[in-house]
């Protein structure tokens, strides 16, 4: 895969190159062209400890091996949120999310976790959200923008399970999707790959392989709609490659929370005509869950120039 590595090195064609001036005022171009070209990169030298990595990746096996009388509270009907039991979405798809990460006491307080555990979550949003804020001012910066890209935004924090069997290998742990966030963040799970992702220009599937301690960063609808088309908002699916157990955690930047969607004006000009109307987020979440259209294709109805 042609990746892109940030927050201290960054590859290209197999050849990797020390940036160390990205934590210092540079790099956000790079970022930028990363989100057009690829719509995805792998971040390292990201601030989140590799032993808070680990404590999380613990945290998150322990909870899914709740009984499901713990997990049913947290059960949400909106689709992507809260506990989605296993078969309901795929035969070999769990994951449980905490819906705004703003405020997550009340979704942790219905889990019997210990109080270490509880630490441990708090401690990794806060340190993901640490990132988050600063890919969003590297984004702003890059488009000759200043503030916090994010500040104000509905977060989300989704743990993923993987049931995979002899008789799954294959098949598809999750169906190919664009994501419904401005920006994904991703730790992979580091023992088992088959994250797999749309080149943009040849259509093919690249495998995403993970890179011990890096973290995948992913642009999905939102982030097309605020970069007025620029974003490629990558689809990629799950495929099982052995019969083991697969996990993942990921930390979604949804939407703002009091406003609309829409392309900043620097971003839209002669040569870039706007492409979308504001976008009301729960207007978008509810027509592409009703469509079943999650590759991207709803942002269709969302055009500024309908054909």
């Amino acid at each position: 895969m042609r990746e892109h590595v940030v927050g201290g090195d960054f590859m290209v064609g197999g050849r990797i190159r020390t940036l160390p001036e990205v934590e210092e005022g540079g790099g956000e171009m790079e970022l930028v062209k990363a989100l057009e070209e690829w719509g995805c990169f792998r971040v390292v030298n990201h601030g989140v400890p590799a032993e808070l990595m680990s404590e999380m990746k613990a945290v998150t096996a322990a909870i899914f091996d709740l009984p499901d009388e713990i997990h049913t509270p947290t059960t949400y009907t909106k689709y992507g949120m809260g506990y989605i039991r296993r078969g309901l979405i795929n035969p070999f798809f769990e994951s449980l999310s905490i819906n705004d990460i703003s405020s997550p006491e009340g979704f942790i307080h219905k889990l019997d976790v210990s109080d270490h555990q509880r630490e441990t979550i708090y401690k990794y949003i806060k340190a993901i959200r640490n990132l988050a804020g600063f890919l969003g001012r590297k984004l702003m910066e890059g488009h000759g923008l200043a503030g916090d890209l994010f500040e104000g935004w509905f977060y989300q924090l989704r743990m993923n399970k993987y049931h995979f069997s002899p008789e799954s290998v294959g098949s598809l742990g999750s169906d190919l999707h664009s994501d419904p966030s401005f920006l994904t963040i991703l730790q992979d799970d580091e023992n088992l790959n088959g994250l797999q992702v749309v080149d943009k220009f040849s259509g093919e599937f690249v495998p995403v392989d993970h890179i011990p301690g890096s973290l995948v960063v992913n642009a999905g609808d939102i982030g097309k709609v605020w970069s007025n088309g620029r974003y490629y908002n990558v689809n990629h699916k799950v495929c099982c490659l052995k019969p083991t157990i697969r996990s993942s955690i990921a930390f979604f930047m949804l939407a703002p929370t009091d406003q609309k969607i829409e392309a900043p004006s620097e971003l839209v000009d002669s040569d870039h005509p706007r492409c979308y109307v504001p976008l009301d987020y729960k207007e978008y979440r509810k027509t592409r869950m009703l469509r079943g259209e999650i590759t991207g294709g709803v942002l269709d109805l969302f055009n500024s120039t309908p054909n």
